[in-house]
């Protein structure tokens, strides 16, 4: 079903042309990425879609019963209710029917009603009607619901009556998003929500989009997600609009192949066209040619010729050196406490760096990653143990904050003041490498935008010629190209990298060794983010079955033994849970009769002249309902152990 059409549609900001002709097309379970450089127009085009935004011409074709929901960038909810209270708004009219139901209830208990059949016949068809409504809107669900979105997006810890304006920004950002998700609107309109995220919430976040009812447009520099959620990409370049189908790394391999065959049929249009061109030149002035040059001049006036296939857009263009290499061991952490304001956030760090190494240091948000970057760099003080640097060693530093680009300088003299030997030649020729041309560097440095400022701190970063690069998320605010550029230059660079990164994508391009921080200390693993996800994986399953082994008491005899039994244990308690699932469900399913034919007796005139009957009737039926949500609760919470 479609649910929504883009026609023809243009969008200009003054005299300056945006967006041009763009069509689009969104249907039923459609999972839509759309992609393009900072400034190509795709937040604007998704502010029009949603609403937010009119367009110059063209049309946007929509069935009214068709909902959308729009999450800007970094949208922070603002509210002065609760975090539980805030979410329930969400559920306003089951919330409104649960009370007409409980309104209703008290009306068919009132014993005065029973000598009016007519009228209590019409409470009991309103209340059948209403009772199977509030049923197949969720309305035995909907606080599971709840639940089971804020547990994924990292508040199930949280004290659900916590105000949330006492909050902090991506904590907002964060339930923003999942009042939006529990809404569940027929077009989910995403921009840019992985920001905020740490990694485990944003595996949470691509399951639940793979499950997501309704169709989803997102604009996201997130790859690895693209990957794992969208079907369909369309791209935005120079005001045009591009469709391919497939996902993230599917559009890169169709374009690619897109524009050899297209330069392939330019080239040898080109080719067919010099040919005449050439023929007629040398013929038309000859008697004997004439005829034949003019039939070639008509055949080439009446060809269709093709524009030069669009290649892609101008990328910055740069690569990180070192002025000398380091030692062997570059550094050395031993049983360190890190944290900031007298507080230990993380402990029993050990860390051992080699020449060439290139590690990611993964967590989630809070852990302390940050604190541990600062903190080799010697901005911050350890707590305990020791940090060890090798011979030669020379730290370039990127901060995630770019909390030294805040300057009144222009854009030019902040890097020139950094390295005032280099000629403004040199200078000029590094920042037109980040994509800093003409009167891109007159500007001032705090107006920058955040892409903006990443470039000029990279550049920075590449003049200092270190040879052990530690990066906090260099790939915030870098679109999808330069995140490419920089993925490149750090591949090919001749010395140690740590880095922290929510980029999974970024991640597996660069890193050798994954080492995860946590409160009680390090893990390495060796290899890329996909690796250390499947050993982890592993290490968890093997806990599990060594706590399942533990809980029976069973003492193998031998390793294989062991095995065996652990893999039985675990077979074991997921055959009971799938056993208790389906147990749950045929008992919801007989109550839920069992409730239906009560509700029918209500209409009895035996029984609702009776009033004792009636009410112990009632007080039946009441008790069967909660306990049927008492079992939807443990349904969900079985589920999500599945």
């Amino acid at each position: 079903m479609i649910l929504l059409q883009v026609q023809q549609l243009s969008k200009y900001f003054g005299a300056e042309l945006i967006l041009s002709n763009i069509k689009l097309e969104i249907q039923t379970k459609n999972r839509i990425a759309l992609v393009g450089r900072n400034g190509a127009g795709k937040s604007t085009l998704l502010k029009i879609i949603s609403g937010q935004m009119s367009h110059d011409t063209g049309e946007i074709i929509k069935p009214k019963d068709v909902s959308i929901g729009y999450l800007a960038q970094n949208t922070g909810l603002e509210s002065e209710l609760s975090i539980w209270d805030e979410m329930l708004t969400v559920f306003h009219d089951l919330k409104e029917m649960e009370k007409k139901l409980r309104s209703l209830e008290h009306q068919m208990s009132d014993p005065s009603i029973y000598d009016k059949a007519d009228q209590y016949e019409r409470l009991l068809k309103e209340y059948d009607e209403l009772q199977i409504r509030f049923k197949d809107s969720g309305g035995y669900q909907y606080e599971a619901d709840i639940r089971s979105v804020l547990h994924g997006l990292r508040f199930g810890d949280y004290d659900y009556n916590t105000l949330i304006k006492t909050l902090s920004g991506g904590q907002k950002t964060r339930l923003a998003l999942a009042k939006l998700l529990l809404t569940k609107p027929d077009i989910l309109i995403l921009d840019e929500p992985t920001n905020h995220l740490d990694i485990d919430t944003l595996s949470w976040l691509e399951q639940y989009l793979q499950g997501y009812e309704g169709a989803i447009l997102i604009v996201s520099h997130d790859r690895y997600f693209l990957d794992k959620v969208v079907n369909q990409v369309y791209e935005i370049s120079r005001h045009m609009i591009q469709k391919y189908i497939g996902n993230y790394s599917d559009y890169l391999v169709k374009k690619a192949e897109q524009y050899e065959q297209d330069m392939k049929l330019y080239e040898k249009q080109q080719e067919e066209v010099a040919k005449l061109q050439d023929f007629i030149q040398r013929n038309l002035a000859r008697a004997s040619t004439t005829k034949r040059a003019q039939s070639r001049r008509k055949k080439l006036e009446k060809m269709t010729l093709m524009d030069r296939p669009n290649g892609d857009e101008k990328s910055a263009n740069f690569s990180f050196d070192i002025e000398r290499q380091s030692g062997n061991d570059v550094m050395n952490i031993r049983n360190a406490a890190i944290g900031y304001n007298n507080q230990v956030i993380a402990e029993n760090i050990d860390i051992s760096i080699k020449k060439g190494d290139s590690i990611a240091l993964v967590g989630p948000n809070g852990i302390g990653k940050s604190t541990l970057l600062k903190t080799i760099i010697k901005k911050l003080s350890l707590f305990n143990g020791t940090i060890e640097y090798g011979s030669n060693v020379m730290i370039g530093y990127y901060d995630q904050e770019q909390a030294e680009l805040s300057s009144n300088k222009t854009v030019l003299q902040e890097l020139w003041d950094d390295y005032p030997l280099k000629s403004e030649k040199e200078i000029r020729t590094v920042l037109g490498n980040f994509l800093f041309s003409g009167d891109d560097v007159s500007k001032i440095v705090s107006t920058l935008s955040g892409g903006e400022k990443a470039r000029l701190a990279l550049s920075k970063l590449m003049l200092q010629n270190a040879n052990f690069l530690i990066l906090d998320e260099p790939t915030n605010h870098l679109d999808i190209d330069s995140k490419e550029v920089l993925e490149n230059a750090l591949i090919d660079y001749p010395g140690t990298i740590l880095f922290v990164s929510h980029d999974r994508y970024f991640i597996n391009r660069i890193a050798t060794k994954v080492i995860e921080l946590s409160k009680r200390g390090t893990k390495e693993f060796l290899g890329d983010y996909d690796y250390y996800v499947e050993k982890k994986q592993e290490l968890e399953e093997l806990q599990k079955l060594e706590e399942q082994t533990k809980i029976t008491k069973a003492i193998p005899e031998t390793t294989s033994k062991q095995a065996y039994q652990m893999d039985k244990e675990a077979k074991k308690v997921e055959r009971q849970r799938k056993r208790r699932i389906q147990e749950i469900e045929e008992t919801v399913e007989a109550l839920e009769s069992e409730v239906q034919e009560k509700e029918a007796l209500l209409s009895d005139p035996e029984i609702y002249q009776d009033h004792v009957r009636l009410a112990n009737l009632h007080e039946e039926i009441e008790k069967k309902k909660s306990f049927i949500n008492d079992l939807m609760e443990e349904w969900s919470e079985i589920a999500e152990l599945l």
